[in-house]
């Protein structure tokens, strides 16, 4: 059937009118102001988006600009064709205006509604945003949680109206089964949600004193025994959640189809063809012969089958109306076909309503008739009459084979259970039927006592060989559960209730009520899990084992409970909800990061517990390491906008851990699995250097201006980024000494990261309180401009062998200028950096000061074990133990006495092709201690840069130590107390200065030999050989006799120029 593109049911407007008219009994909303209606923005719908119109609402990183305006472009055709869409999204979000407006702004980036033609994922996809949105607004206190229950109610139906009721026939029959199969069990969800709000959400309320009359009537008793007694309470909301149900599903089919139960032409329960019959004076004893309501009885016989069959019609909808907990509508109904003795029999005592409610004592108001009646005959004697009338009414109509539906309304009236539950082929018309017939009784029980004499707590039957078996038959009491557990295993006997009801007990919503009612939350969480929780032998937990629409109904039922239940009752439970909780809630945010629903992940991995809201972003943004700087950003988002920055007290997650664990988790090795030559060992570890720079870009991204704090957290940021950017380069710098016309990918990716951050003013840096802000931002610039240095030596390798591939005579003018320019460069910029005033890393005042005790220093480095041909050695115990000894003898015997030099060499446990090195000495004075005038890492740094420059004595000769990760700490007492940076970049100043200078050398000799003199070797050489810039005890044995080869051919490419251009003079002359 098609459907109106905008049904009543989604109508913005008609929001109220299920809490005002259901069952035909107010349902008051628990808020006294509607969040529908007030002007606040949720978080979800404001802050989770990138832009608010065409307004950024941050400083963004360019490479973000550029890539969303690229999704602009592609994006264009696809936000012309949304704008005719008729979706569920287009009504659901419409009807829950939390920031709709920003919503709808923000479509450009973030859309609300995904462009494929699969409706199916069209109606999750709008569920899952529905539902994340309407929680954030209570979590921010915008909306009461009993008010978001009833919202959660109502998205399940109007999903599923739209499911079922809008479909355009596009589907395939399978696809079409699956869909109804899919609104069914939303239509569950919904019916689950009402029970909770009933037995949670719906507030005690109190009985008006202004309507009470003195003394009390029957009616008024039994609302204050119900108001008191536990047992009762629960059954009258049991009831009206039922009736609910039943009565939103008549309203369902008169919006559907336009009409309703009970739509008869006037008089239509009059037996017109038996009064036919009878005028015609035909006799047939089967035939009744007088045409009162009483006839059948008195004379045993039945109208005629034309009418019999509309008598049970007319019945079965009187049914369906009781059933719904329309008492006045199915009384109209009787009136209006002309049986208005029938509507006196359903509602007796002039019309009053005795359901045991306030809402009816406010119905019926003051008036004196039932207590006037009381007072003559005594509290409750009517209802017991009417009650044993209709009893006995149900039993004579089954006796003598009468209607089936007129049997079972005047069962429902008499807590006839052998009569009623036949007629009950569903679960919920059964549950109803017992709950509403052991409510009855217990009342009976309640009003057959003195009114001062009722014993508080009495269980259901305790007095039944009292005053109440004078009033009312054994058999009726028999019928009844003892309990609510008995009520509740009824349903589950085949042989008390139908087949299908006993079936039904075993749907998951089913349980799930059953659960609810029983208020065993701690079973109720089990199961959820258990449905979702991903198969023993499957250890992905992205592919949970249950339904999406089910994981998503547990981690909101989880948060409900969260905030609703009282503290009593949230004690009793609180392991459960916290522990088995937790597992629901991070299952969902992992299907929602699944599914790309990044920017809906933040509002439930707040609500866990800090270890696993820690662990589930450190996940998300090791996965989402390499996609793009868009989806990257929705994730930095999640974390700025739903976490603290930092947190003192420990107890909750914060940003601030989460990025910390990143980081470090950045730099541990990989376990890796090599199938190629052992020569490519080395380049896969180095290629992992990218992965490392990648995380950097965490740090570079711009918080939103709207979060409290802006310039500092952004300050704080970039001061991490920088700290942990230095640790970076010093093991980049490590790994990327070879001298090849490839740049190293990581240190510049680092540059790019940070360039433009690096923008600000340094004076914000400068003013946080952070320790070694300025040391780390002077670090970084000595990093950036020996990148810079070593870029420039790239490209004129580069040159030089595009120019070596070439014979002499074909190389142009043009190519030798550009390679002559290119050394000439490299030669300035290397030696600015080398003559500079203050020495390059410096580390002179990086040690500690007038300690207590003794400290220690240790070095850790993770290393692979390279061959001079390049391949990479795989280690074994034998090489372990060999190295150990090798690192021991490139330090003297005094050294290792008494520094207390400790070394530990071990295959490493994440990857089998390298080593772990552990160096520990005692920290003295001008090495760990004090002024480090030496700048070159001390006893640590000299014996792990024997290593890297493959210079070990007692070790296999050539072979080095490819290092991929180092750190360096200060102990005492086997405490970490901080980093000893002053190792490592005494290391990098051992291995890269040296190395700057030779590959120096290496562009003078190119020089020389093409007869340019500026080479400037006169300096190189007395840089090294002055005592002023301590660059001699830097080099290696090796390296000076490299230093020393290339100064000699240098030297002879010289004077073999200075000869020929001597011989051309003297040609000249």
């Amino acid at each position: 059937m098609e459907m109106d593109t905008s049904p009543i049911y989604f109508d913005p407007q008609d929001l109220s009118s299920r809490e005002q008219y259901r069952r035909y009994r107010k349902r008051q909303s628990t808020s006294n102001v509607s969040p529908i209606a007030g002007q606040s923005v949720s978080k979800f719908s404001e802050a989770r988006l990138l832009y608010e119109g065409n307004n950024i609402q941050r400083r963004p990183n360019t490479a973000l600009v550029l890539e969303e305006i690229k999704q602009e472009v592609d994006n264009f055709d696809a936000d012309a064709s949304w704008k005719r869409r008729t979706s569920i999204d287009s009504h659901v979000v419409s009807e829950f205006k939390f920031g709709s407006d920003s919503i709808r702004q923000g479509t450009h980036s973030l859309k609300l509604i995904k462009n494929e033609d699969d409706g199916l994922g069209e109606s999750g996809d709008s569920t899952f945003r529905l539902f994340a949105s309407l929680l954030d607004s209570a979590l921010q206190g915008l909306m009461p949680f009993p008010d978001l229950i009833l919202h959660f109610e109502k998205a399940c139906r109007s999903v599923s109206e739209s499911i079922r009721y809008g479909s355009t026939g596009r589907h395939r029959v399978v696809e079409d089964r699956f869909m109804q199969q899919k609104a069914r069990l939303l239509l569950d969800e919904a019916a689950s949600w009402s029970l909770l709000w009933y037995l949670f959400g719906k507030g005690n309320e109190e009985l008006p004193r202004k309507l009470l009359l003195s003394p009390p009537t029957s009616h008024q008793r039994a609302c204050q025994f119900v108001m008191m007694d536990h047992t009762a309470q629960l059954c009258v909301r049991i009831i009206l959640w039922l009736e609910g149900l039943a009565s939103e599903s008549l309203d369902l089919a008169k919006r559907v189809r336009g009409s309703h139960v009970g739509s008869y032409f006037p008089s239509s329960g009059v037996w017109i063809h038996t009064q036919r019959f009878l005028k015609n004076k035909r006799d047939d004893p089967a035939i009744v012969h007088h045409v009162d309501f009483d006839a059948p009885t008195r004379e045993v016989a039945q109208p005629i089958l034309d009418d019999k069959k509309q008598d049970e019609s007319l019945l079965e909808d009187i049914w369906t109306l009781l059933r719904a907990g329309r008492l006045e509508e199915a009384c109209e109904l009787c009136r209006s076909a002309g049986q208005p003795w029938r509507a006196a029999s359903l509602c007796p005592f002039g019309g009053l309503d005795h359901f045991p409610s306030v809402e009816a004592m406010h119905k019926n108001g003051n008036t004196r008739q039932l207590q006037a009646t009381e007072l003559e005959s005594g509290i409750g004697h009517q209802w017991r009459l009417w009650r044993w009338a209709s009893y006995c009414a149900s039993e004579k109509i089954a006796e003598q084979d009468g209607g089936r539906y007129e049997m079972a309304v005047y069962a429902a009236q008499s807590s006839n259970l052998r009569r009623l539950l036949p007629i009950c082929t569903d679960w919920e018309s059964a549950c109803w039927a017992m709950a509403k017939s052991w409510l009855d009784v217990q009342v009976d029980i309640e009003l057959s006592q003195p009114q001062q004499g009722r014993v508080e707590g009495k269980q259901f039957g305790d007095d039944v060989n009292g005053s109440t078996v004078e009033n009312w038959p054994y058999h009726v009491f028999d019928q009844q559960p003892r309990d609510l557990p008995a009520l509740l295993q009824k349903l589950h006997s085949s042989e008390v209730v139908n087949e299908t009801v006993s079936r039904a007990c075993k749907e998951q919503h089913r349980q799930i009520e059953i659960n609810l009612m029983l208020g065993d939350i701690g079973h109720l969480l089990e199961l959820l899990w258990a449905w979702i929780s991903p198969a023993e032998d499957d250890q992905n937990i992205l592919r949970p084992n249950g339904d999406p629409e089910l994981i998503r109904f547990g981690a909101h039922v989880v948060l409900v409970l969260r905030n609703l239940l009282d503290d009593d009752m949230k004690e009793a439970f609180k392991e459960k909800l916290m522990v088995v909780g937790d597992l629901i809630l991070h299952m969902y945010a992992m299907f929602l990061f699944s599914k790309q629903h990044e920017e809906l992940v933040g509002i439930y991995a707040s609500q866990l517990a800090r270890h696993l809201c820690v662990d589930l972003f450190v996940q998300m943004m090791e996965l989402r390491l390499n996609s793009s700087v868009h989806v990257k950003y929705k994730i930095f988002l999640l974390g700025m906008e739903y976490l603290p920055f930092s947190s003192e007290d420990g107890s909750k997650a914060c940003f601030e851990e989460i990025i910390e664990k990143v980081l470090s988790r950045s730099r541990e090795t990989k376990p890796n699995k090599y199938d190629g030559k052992l020569s490519d060992v080395v380049e896969q570890l180095r290629l992992q250097s990218l992965q490392k720079a990648t995380v950097i870009q965490w740090l570079c991204f711009s918080p939103p201006s709207t979060i409290e704090n802006f310039e500092i957290i952004n300050a704080k940021l970039l001061t991490r980024a920088l700290l942990h950017s230095n640790i970076l380069f010093r093991e980049f710098a490590l790994i990327s000494l070879s001298r090849v016309p490839k740049l190293p990918i990581g240190p510049h990716m680092l540059l790019s990261f940070l360039a433009e951050p690096l923008k600000q003013p340094e004076e914000t840096l400068l003013s946080l309180e952070e320790d070694d802000v300025s040391e780390n931002l002077e670090e970084f610039k000595d990093w950036r401009e020996y990148y810079a240095c070593d870029a420039t030596y790239r490209n004129w390798l580069k040159f030089e062998l595009e120019n070596g591939a070439i014979p002499p005579s074909e190389i142009s003018s043009e190519e030798k200028d550009r390679a002559i320019a290119a050394a000439v460069e490299t030669l300035n910029t290397s030696l600015s950096l080398l003559l500079r005033g203050t020495p390059w890393l410096n580390a002179a005042h990086s040690t500690m000061h007038d300690p207590t005790g003794n400290v220690y220093i240790e070095l850790h480095a993770t290393a692979m074990l390279c061959l001079p041909s390049g391949e990479c050695m795989i280690p074994d115990a034998t090489s372990c133990t060999t190295l150990t000894s090798a690192l021991y003898s490139s330090v003297s015997d005094d050294d290792v006495v008494n520094r207390e030099l400790r070394v530990n060499v071990a295959i490493s446990s994440n990857d089998n092709y390298c080593v772990e090195i552990v160096l520990r000495c005692l920290a003295v004075d001008g090495d760990g201690l004090g002024l480090h005038e030496a700048n070159d890492g001390g006893l640590l740094a000299t014996i792990i840069a024997a290593g890297f420059k493959g210079e070990l004595n007692r070790f296999q000769p050539g072979v080095r130590m490819e290092i991929f990760r180092l750190d360096a700490w200060y102990f005492k007492e086997d405490v970490l107390i901080s980093p000893a940076n002053y190792i490592v970049k005494g290391l990098n100043r051992r291995c890269c200065l040296p190395e700057i200078i030779l590959r120096c050398m290496q562009v003078s000799v190119s020089l020389a030999e093409t007869g340019n003199l500026k080479d400037h070797r006169d300096a190189l050489v007395e840089l090294v050989a002055s005592s002023e810039y301590g660059i001699l005890h830097l080099f290696s044995h090796r390296q000076l006799q490299e230093f020393l080869l290339i100064e000699r051919e240098c030297s002879l490419f010289t004077m073999e120029y200075e000869e020929e251009l001597s011989v051309i003079n003297s040609q000249q002359e």
